[in-house]
């Protein structure tokens, strides 16, 4: 069983800070912990917009807190995203995420991540070996 405390994590290896700024992700769940996904809280702080496409991953996030937006790069539709909204990217799809105020999100990745991704110029996590 693993049971953790997302205050055991704020500070670690395990918190990750986009080197664009506009996120926080402390992530739970890694590939080295054998569940076959990776689980993660990530906070998209107010006022940033992020480019992302995950090529390489599935991802199906759930909203429980703050106010912001996604648009969907590949059809032009843009959804409200607030508390109780969720949404999975079923199809790599490249989006623009944009927080009104910080964000605060739950993600589940698959393949799960290994922990020290980021978005590179494309938006995207590339494959990561351990």
């Amino acid at each position: 069983m693993i049971v953790r405390d997302i205050e055991d994590i704020k500070g670690t290896e395990r918190e990750v800070k986009a080197d664009t700024g506009t996120w926080t992700s402390r992530r739970m769940l890694l590939r080295s912990d054998g569940m076959g996904f990776s689980f993660h809280e990530t906070i998209i702080h107010a006022g940033t917009e992020t480019l992302i496409w995950y090529k390489n991953h599935l991802e199906a996030v759930y909203c429980v807190g703050g106010e912001g937006e996604i648009e969907d790069l590949t059809n032009g539709e843009t959804h409200q995203i607030r508390d109780g909204i969720m949404y999975a990217l079923n199809g790599h799809e490249k989006h623009y995420l944009r927080a009104k105020s910080d964000l605060r999100m739950i993600c589940v990745f698959t393949p799960p991540l290994t922990g020290k991704e980021d978005h590179d110029a494309d938006g995207v996590y590339a494959l990561m070996e351990e």
